[in-house]
């Protein structure tokens, strides 16, 4: 056999044939036309040269394979060329699996999409046991389903109910998970990795088999049974067949070909050949995009923090320190008294025990974390985060006394929502020193962290906390420093709009079916029963002063009466003892402007923070907004929204809106900057 750019090829003492991906010129393993090729001219010369089996695994230390080479997507003109490209994958997965020797996928590492499914059409998968393996079939997050034949081998692996669970969601699973699934065979320790791949080839174990029970669901009397129950699960889950139909399409493709024969790879091809060309996949390969070059950001920074300082263990502060913990950071909390810092500690613990699920870990993570209540972790900090409350005089002291007793190096940083830097910083001698690196709340689940830098921050810190944010798996977006920075600020102007309506007494749960209608994971009003009335109020007194407009009435009368929202079990909703708002149901036909209202406001923001140079470009600002906001996914962000929409449709919406509720709709000279 010849040489090849992508693949390489070793014969052991055994006669196994070791297939290695090495993908020149990238740092990960993915798939596209010319590894494809290159492999399918390896499977028709591997029968010839009769090895005892073959073992595929991966020379990249990143993991195994991360799935098709996304590019791709991005070039299909029509759906023509789109299931031209499935068929091609499937037909090599086929020959794969037809190979008349035994196979091994030998997992390390991640392994998503197309590389799940190039391990599917092998007869054995074995997987390294470590916090680094992940298996999955992700494809739904980009508006498709498997189509390289994933979606008929799973099911015909571990029985159709298993394989939905997997693959519905676009879970990634942990080896030992994969494991108990029947997805992989082996899930063992380094040591015994390779080891396992060859007992697979030398020895006797048959591939698995499905067992009757999962074997059920794709019985055709059963089927319209299952259909019906995951359809139910996706609708449960507010998963919308409009904006997200690929869940839904792949249940249909299934259902149509359940036994699995040849046809259901036309079928899946088919029905992933219509999910590529549709807006919802154009925009979700786009956010896709835009969430790598977020973690681009951090490149070629060599900062390498060991321990990180927090001081404040309220909510915010308390589960930022316990996200670096879980991250592998030294961590020390600080706050005033150890009583107020054991909340937190047994939060901690709880999410330990949630993300790691075993006892080493978790007891490792919670030996990562110390708490400080005497600041002795200050001095040998590398990087500190400030979490106090929101008054400037508290922290211009606080960073007053940091300055003098941090190390020169380390990073000083706060946690602040709406207070500009360069105020926090006049009282310290060296004002370059600090910069914001803003979380949002719940911690755990909110996966954007902006970097806030004023005038007189040092770029090089700057950098540094944008490298510090991509080290906790969070993606990292830099803003400039003003009043609210970008997330809050736009939110503010759409969730005001949204209270202002509420005064004209348009009632909260048809305000916040309209957002949801619209994308939104969340209405605008319960978002705000969530976050806190009182924040809300704070932080829109600080906008108003900087901006202008008015304070809904609503808001202030239930912060007045200590109706906060879901801390209190009462605010514009009332809430249960599982803290779920009791809505009462939408009567009544809404407004007709209601949506073009809430949105209206959001991107007339947007456009402002562009034009002042909040962020640096319309790609960052989509990207902030969808992982900030959770501004609907399959719409590409704000500003790809506005554009699919037409700019010169929505400055006359905002024109209207203006003529007749006022200058707080005045089309922004921003807008030019959009076209």
């Amino acid at each position: 056999m010849s040489d090849y750019k992508h693949w390489k090829l070793d014969t052991d003492e055994n006669k196994i044939l070791w297939l290695t991906i090495d993908r020149q010129d990238s740092k990960v393993n993915s798939l596209n036309d010319e590894v494809l090729s290159e492999f399918n001219t390896i499977l028709d010369h591997i029968p010839s040269q009769k090895p005892a089996g073959v073992v595929i695994r991966s020379a990249k230390k990143s993991g195994f394979i991360a799935g098709a080479d996304i590019e791709q997507f991005v070039q299909i003109k029509d759906i023509n060329e789109a299931i031209s490209l499935l068929r091609k994958g499937q037909k090599v997965f086929d020959k794969l699996e037809r190979l008349p020797v035994k196979t091994v996928a030998m997992i390390k590492g991640f392994c998503m999409g197309g590389g799940t499914e190039l391990s599917l059409a092998c007869k054995y998968r074995v997987a390294l046991d470590d916090d680094s393996t992940r298996i999955g079939l992700p494809e739904v997050k980009l508006g498709i389903h498997p189509g390289w034949g994933g979606s008929v081998r799973l099911p015909r692996l571990i029985g159709a109910v298993k394989a939905m669970s997997v693959m519905l969601p676009g879970s990634a699973i942990r080896a030992k998970a994969a494991q108990r699934m029947g997805m992989v065979d082996a899930a063992v320790p380094e040591r015994h990795l390779e080891r396992a791949a060859v007992s697979y080839i030398l020895g006797k174990t048959p591939p698995r088999q499905l067992s009757f029970s999962e074997k059920l669901p794709s019985f055709p009397l059963v089927r319209s049974f299952v259909v019906n129950m995951l359809n139910k699960q996706l609708r449960a889950k507010k998963v919308n067949p409009t904006h997200y139909p690929a869940p839904y399409a792949l249940v249909k493709s299934w259902a149509a070909e359940a036994s699995g024969g040849e046809s259901a790879y036309i079928t899946e091809a088919n029905s992933v050949g219509e999910l590529l060309i549709t807006p919802t996949s154009r925009n979700l390969v786009k956010v896709f995009f835009l969430q790598n070059k977020l973690k681009e950001l951090a490149k070629g920074v060599s900062f390498a923090p060991k321990h990180v300082h927090v001081i404040g263990a309220g909510t915010m502060g308390g589960d930022i320190a316990a996200w670096c913990a879980l991250k592998g950071f030294t961590v020390t909390l600080q706050d005033r008294e150890p009583k107020f810092i054991a909340p937190a500690i047994k939060r901690a613990y709880k999410l330990y025990e949630k993300q790691l699920k075993e006892w080493r870990p978790v007891q490792e993570a919670m030996d990562r974390l110390t708490p400080d209540p005497e600041g002795l972790g200050v001095k040998k900090a590398d990087l500190i985060i400030e979490a106090i409350y929101e008054n400037l005089e508290a922290k211009q002291k606080l960073f007053k006394e940091l300055e003098e007793k941090a190390k020169p190096t380390a990073v000083l940083a706060s946690n602040t929502s709406s207070i500009p830097l360069a105020e926090i910083s006049t009282v310290m001698k060296d004002a370059s020193r600090l910069v914001g690196i803003h979380f949002f709340n719940p911690v755990a689940m909110m996966p954007l962290v902006e970097v806030v830098k004023s005038a007189s921050t040092d770029p090089e810190v700057v950098k540094q906390a944008i490298k510090f944010v991509s080290l906790i798996s969070k993606s990292p977006i830099p803003v400039k420093s003003s009043p609210g920075f970008l997330v809050n600020r736009v939110l503010l102007a759409y969730m005001t709009e949204a209270m202002s309506m509420l005064d004209e007494g348009v009632s909260g749960p048809m305000i916040d079916k309209a957002a949801t209608d619209f994308g939104m994971p969340m209405g605008p009003i319960e978002l705000g029963d969530t976050v806190g009335l009182d924040i809300c109020l704070s932080v829109v007194k600080n906008l108003t002063a900087a901006f202008g407009g008015t304070v809904p009435t609503t808001l202030v009368t239930y912060v007045e009466k200590g109706d906060l929202g879901k801390k209190t079990g009462r605010g514009f909703y009332a809430f249960d003892k599982a803290g779920k708002p009791i809505k009462a149901a939408v009567s009544g036909t809404a407004p007709a402007d209601l949506q073009t209202r809430m949105f209206g406001r959001m991107l007339n923001e947007c456009v402002a923070c562009l034009r002042e140079g909040v962020v640096e470009n319309t790609e960052l600002l989509d990207a902030g907004m969808i992982f900030g906001t959770g501004f609907a996914p399959f719409r590409g962000g704000p500003i790809q929204y506005a554009r699919d929409r037409g700019v010169q449709n929505i400055v006359h919406e905002l024109q209207e809106l203006a003529s007749r509720y006022g200058d707080r709709f005045k089309p922004d000279q921003g807008w030019e900057m959009v076209k």
